[in-house]
């Protein structure tokens, strides 16, 4: 059974950093492009950033220079290192493969506010 299990999420002040992980079961990971999506209140999910099965990586532009996404295929976990956060980036924050995701976890909630 697939499972992404998110963690890492809490409460920052703006200019503050996170680190996020992600826990994933299945034989796919090493070999799919991930990614990280957020979904605000009453919105759809958007996508933050996603990595290949080769390590190149991809931001979306409010995050770039900010956010690193990054994996560990030995331990099967995704993870996204969030720097200088604000306001705006308080979100549930998800992972999953990018094409053709698959059944969604929990999310981890951030929270940035003064």
């Amino acid at each position: 059974q697939v499972q992404f299990v998110e963690s890492g999420g809490g409460s920052k002040q703006p200019g503050e950093s996170l680190r996020l992980s992600c826990a994933v079961s299945g034989t796919f990971f090493s070999g799919s492009t991930l990614g990280w999506w957020r979904q605000f209140p009453g919105n759809q999910r958007e996508m933050v950033a996603q990595i290949t099965r080769t390590g190149l990586t991809v931001y979306t532009p409010s995050v770039k220079g900010r956010f690193t996404i990054s994996k560990e295929d030995t331990n099967n976990t995704l993870y996204l290192q969030m720097n200088k956060l604000k306001p705006e980036d308080t979100a549930v924050y998800y992972c999953n493969k990018v094409v053709q995701p698959l059944a969604w976890g929990q999310g981890t909630q951030v929270t940035v506010s003064t």
